[in-house]
Order: structure tokens, then sequence, then C-alpha cells
């Protein structure tokens, strides 16, 4: 059997986002043309001259994921569809399966659970399989290694499947549907838990355990929780109330503040700087704007979420991401996470920043180096450390703040040293949107 050169692209998208995703292909891919779309899955014929099973490098800021699309088919028996899936392969070889429901919340809700449903599971068992006998057991709904071929299934329907092809790449390319596979942790108290986690997985900001990570817009807390579990010194800022476990954390403080309300001065020694308040674009921008590009304030990296109100907002994007670049951020990206809403994350990291400081490594405190955490998954302890509580009024500054939450963890630790650390990570991926 042949391997037919695909002419036509896939896109998956969140629910409403497909006008977004559009528009934005007309600037990324003009030679691209819509051919086809369903809520949370559009369709793009290729130009003829395109080569075969190569895809275009693009980075779209809506689609979930992509690849190639071979077809579909249609029928009213999982095992019927299922030889049709083999047939549209053809010769390909593949190593990887994902099958997954495309999304069909309602406009600006992530879905609560992944699109890799039950549904999912039962028909990637099916087509599975079938598969060729010259082809070995398929890894199914599994994250893919870069490099390697996965076979995609959507289900646009549970009679009507589009089957499609693409190589695996850094980041969403390599997770099924593009959603970021992690399950909401027991300890978790929202779920910005997980789209924190997504953000930092996908960005891959070169973020390491004992550095200091100020979050505004900060309750309950879920998002700080993923920072503590991978080992950094967290400061929430918001004038709500944190959850209490958090404020019993011994590397955690609350600033129960306004982020513009704070002098920008006392961001003084923060590494890292993550914004997700309920706020228009511009004001979160201009918030954060404030702070980074203040002459005593040396943060390294931001990750920033901004609130769409409506779609149209969506061919704004550009513009952030220039606005971001020309506080001093050499690369930056922007996502619509898969456990987000109607909203966009920016990540932006300065030049150099991947470079660790002369010593770090020697300066990181005892309890930084008997904690490692290990990649995304949740490794909280399942006993908190004791300490007081750590809510600081809104009249201490963020600099104090630091220094007491310094301090009191270096006194659990029984150590002197206040001073934060760790190794390096890996740099963020390439494939960016500047």
């Amino acid at each position: 059997m042949s391997v037919d050169a695909p002419s036509f692209l896939f896109f998956v998208c969140q629910a409403g986002a497909e006008t977004a995703l559009k528009n934005e292909m007309v600037r990324l891919a003009p030679d691209l043309r819509f051919a086809f779309s369903r809520r949370g899955f559009l369709t793009f014929k290729q130009p003829p001259d395109r080569p075969a099973d190569e895809l275009p490098e693009l980075c779209p800021v809506f689609a979930r994921t992509w690849g190639f699309s071979l077809g579909r088919v249609t029928g009213d028996h999982a095992e019927s569809l299922a030889r049709q899936v083999w047939d549209l392969a053809g010769d390909r070889s593949v190593e990887h399966l994902h099958v997954w429901q495309r999304h069909t919340a309602a406009s600006g809700r992530p879905r609560p659970t992944s699109e890799v449903s039950v549904l999912a599971d039962e028909v990637a068992g099916v087509i599975a399989s079938h598969r060729p006998a010259r082809l070995p057991i398929l890894t199914v709904n599994q994250t893919a290694r870069p490099g390697q071929p996965v076979l995609d299934c959507v289900l646009v329907e549970p009679n009507e499947w589009w089957i499609g092809w693409h190589r695996a790449a850094a980041g969403p390319l390599c997770w099924p549907g593009g959603v970021f596979p992690l399950a909401m942790p027991d300890h978790a108290v929202s779920r910005a838990y997980l789209k924190m986690a997504e953000a930092l997985a996908w960005s891959r900001l070169p973020i390491a355990p004992g550095e200091r990570f100020v979050e505004i817009g900060s309750a309950p807390g879920g998002a700080c929780q993923a920072l503590l579990d991978r080992g950094l010194n967290v400061t929430g800022i918001d004038p709500a109330d944190m959850n209490p476990e958090l404020l019993e954390h011994p590397r955690f403080t609350h600033v129960k503040k306004r982020g513009d309300d704070i002098k920008r001065r006392e961001f003084r020694g923060v590494d890292w700087l993550a914004a997700d308040a309920n706020t228009p674009p511009d004001v979160t921008l201009r918030t954060v704007e404030d702070i980074v590009t203040h002459a005593s304030v040396r943060v390294r990296g931001v990750l920033l979420t901004l609130k769409l109100a409506d779609w149209s907002l969506g061919s704004q994007v550009p513009q952030y991401l220039q606005r971001v670049a020309s506080w001093g951020f050499e690369r930056v990206e922007a996502r619509q996470l898969s456990r987000g809403a109607r909203e966009v994350c920016v990540a932006a990291l300065r030049q150099n920043a991947n470079r660790r400081p002369r010593g770090a490594r020697r300066r990181a405190g005892k309890s930084m180096r008997s904690r490692r955490p290990t990649d995304y998954q949740s490794n909280a302890p399942t006993t908190r450390p004791t300490a007081n509580p750590s809510s600081i009024d809104a009249g201490t500054p963020i600099a104090s703040a630091i220094k007491t939450q310094a301090a009191r963890e270096s006194r659990l630790a029984g150590t002197n040293d206040v001073s934060g650390g760790g190794a390096g990570m890996p740099s963020p991926c390439d494939d960016r949107v500047s």
C-alpha cells in the first residue's frame, strides 16, 4: 500500500476559538486555505508544492495540537471504522496512537477532564487491535518522545473519526490531543494548579528549586501549590484570603495587597514573576511592565495570563507579545493552555537567563538540596511541615517578607543560610512565537 502525500492539515482548539485560530492562520500561513470546521476542530488545504510528510513550521497560539489530515471514517461499528483507519494510514510507520474527543464545552470554559475520555480509550483499544502485522505494539494515549511518529484519531462524533499523522516535537505535540497529561492532585486547592503545571511544562522556563517566585492574583492558591511542589520559594500577592494549608507552608508568604499597590523596588530579589488577575490584558501588562522595568528589579522571566473578554481580542496577541519583548525579554511565546479558559498564557525569558549565577549550587540551602521535585507531577509530602502562618499584612514590603520567609525556611532546615539557588533546567522550547 502506498503513502500518499497529505493535502490537508488538521488543527484542534478550545471550543469557541475557531475564528481566532482561522484569523491567526491567515497571518501565519497565508498559503493555506481553510477547508472544514466543527466546534473545536478545523482543517486547511496545503499548496501542492509543500514537501510530503513535513509539517510547516507553525506555532499557533490558539491550536492545542495539529498534524496532517489523512481523511475521515464513518460508520456504525467500531471494528469497521478501525479497518478504515489503517486503510487511510497506508504504509506509514507509527509508534504512538493518540485518540481523543474534540473540545465541545461552552465558550470560555475549560473541560473539567482530559479529552482522552473513556470513549477515546475504548476506541484506541479497537484501533490498536486492528494494527497491521508489520507494526509493533503501539503505545496508546501516552506522551510521545520528540521525533516519534504518531497516528492521530479525533473523535468529532462517536461515529465520525478524523485521522491524522504527525511527528512529535517538544511539548504539546507530544501530548494526546495537545492536553497536558496531569490529573488533579488530591491536595490541590483549585484548578489553577493544573494551569500552572501546564504553563511550566509548555514554556520550559529554566526555573530551579530554591529560586524566588512571585504570583500576582494568587488566591486561593492552586498555582502557588504547583510552584511549591517544584521546590520554589513562593510569595502570593492577593487581597483575598489564601487557603489555610498554604499559610502553613514554610516556603510560602502571602502579601494581602493588590499588585498595583506595592512599591516596585520591593520586588528586588525576585527571580520569576507570574500574574493571573481577573483584569483586561492592558491592565495586567501595565502592572507587570512597571515591575520588570524598574531599575532595581532583575526578574529573569514571567508567566502572564491575559484574559480575553471576547475572542476578537485574539487578534491583539501579536501586539501583546511585542509589548512584552520591549521590556527586555529575548524569548517571548504564547499559548492558549488546555487547562485555561478564554485566555492566553505568555511566557518570556530574558537574555542569558539560562545561566546560573556563580556559586548558586553552593548557596542553595540544605532544605533545597534535600527536596528534589520530579518533573511536573505532584510530589508534595503527605504531611506538611509545621510553621507559623505566613500571611503578611498590607503594610509589609515584599523584600522584607522574602527575607523573613527565607530565614524561617533556613531555621526549619537547621541552617543559617538564607539565599536561594538550584540546578539549571532545559532551555525554553524552540518553536516559539516572537
